[in-house]
């Protein structure tokens, strides 16, 4: 594509933007020929006219500029690895730990119904509108990190659609990176999974409806050890009101943890909740996403590798006995 297809009067801003987003060769000699073709068109119509000629010669005097940014663009990025297209890790590291209870600064959806689909499942939600009866979300994992146990569940269950959902900013892009990088890699694969920077323990119900969720998974939550941030623990009797909100009757919570107390608090908490009962040992190991608690993520991994211990509770959302027969 050369640059003297183009006419005199497109826009500032369009020509800008193609100049940025060419990646084609662009011969800088007509570029040069074009320019000075502005500077000498006669004025014979309008002021119009002039203006436009000096648009263009402003244009031009950027495309020294232009033509670095593009080659710096042709580079490969230096996050992205070559081989796999996906992004490499060490450039998206954070913090281990967030404040949950500190006030963040992303967008959230009023209600579920303003939650756009298109933007995390372009390929099966091409509009911004979403019909009622069309599908939902039905896993969450609430802490996602960086993603294993999305990528593996969205194979697992490819007509299922999961979201993941994570407070810190560069983990969420990482993840982002990452689905798309897997999506181009492998099309038609991967379309049902996404992430979302949010913070779970305040803004649940603004993005899942009532028994809208079918499985939800917490994988080595933050522990917070000291007694006076227990209450920024994800797991707690006050959450899990809101969790048995968005799981349907016949639902279930996975959570995991390497610290034995965390696992005792988890366990203690769903426990003596009115609306959840463990699973049996039969259904445990009938149940291939047990199997993938300790296995897919970074954290489970770490743990396998150090030879240490990983304490599991799984709960299944019921209805409780006062409510049975109303």
């Amino acid at each position: 594509m050369w640059i003297s297809i183009i006419k005199y009067s497109t826009p500032h801003v369009q020509m800008v933007k193609w100049l940025l987003e060419s990646t084609e060769e662009i011969r800088w000699s007509d570029v040069k020929l074009e320019k000075n073709k502005a500077k000498q068109t006669p004025l014979k119509h309008s002021a119009a006219l002039h203006e436009e000629a000096k648009d263009f010669c402003f244009l031009a005097s950027l495309i020294p500029s232009l033509q670095r940014e593009i080659m710096l663009q042709n580079k490969a990025n230096p996050t992205i690895n070559k081989s796999t297209g996906l992004p490499r890790k060490r450039f998206y590291r954070a913090r281990a730990h967030s404040n949950p209870l500190s006030d963040s600064h992303f967008p959230v959806p009023l209600s579920p119904s303003h939650v756009d689909y298109s933007l995390h499942y372009p390929q099966l939600f091409p509009s911004s509108d979403r019909s009622d009866g069309s599908k939902k979300i039905e896993f969450a994992d609430i802490g996602c990190g960086f993603g294993g146990l999305l990528i593996s569940l969205s194979t697992l269950f490819p007509e299922t659609l999961m979201i993941g959902m994570e407070l810190r900013d560069k983990v969420t892009e990482y993840v982002k990176e990452r689905i798309l990088g897997l999506r181009v890699a492998n099309p038609g694969q991967y379309q049902n999974v996404s992430v979302v920077r949010t913070n779970s323990m305040k803004y649940i119900p603004n993005y899942f409806e009532k028994g809208q969720l079918s499985k939800m998974f917490f994988l080595f939550p933050d522990p917070h050890f000291k007694e006076k941030n227990h209450r920024r623990r994800v797991i707690s009797p006050h959450l899990l009101d809101e969790y048995a909100y968005v799981l349907k009757v016949g639902g279930i919570i996975y959570t995991i943890t390497d610290v034995e107390e965390l696992g005792e608090w988890m366990k203690s908490c769903l426990q003596n909740h009115l609306m959840f009962e463990p699973l049996s040992e039969t259904e445990l190991d009938a149940d291939p996403v047990v199997k993938l608690l300790s296995t897919a993520t970074e954290e489970g991994q770490k743990v396998a590798r150090n030879g240490g211990q990983t304490f599991q509770a799984v709960y299944r959302r019921i209805k409780p006995a006062s409510q049975e027969n109303s």
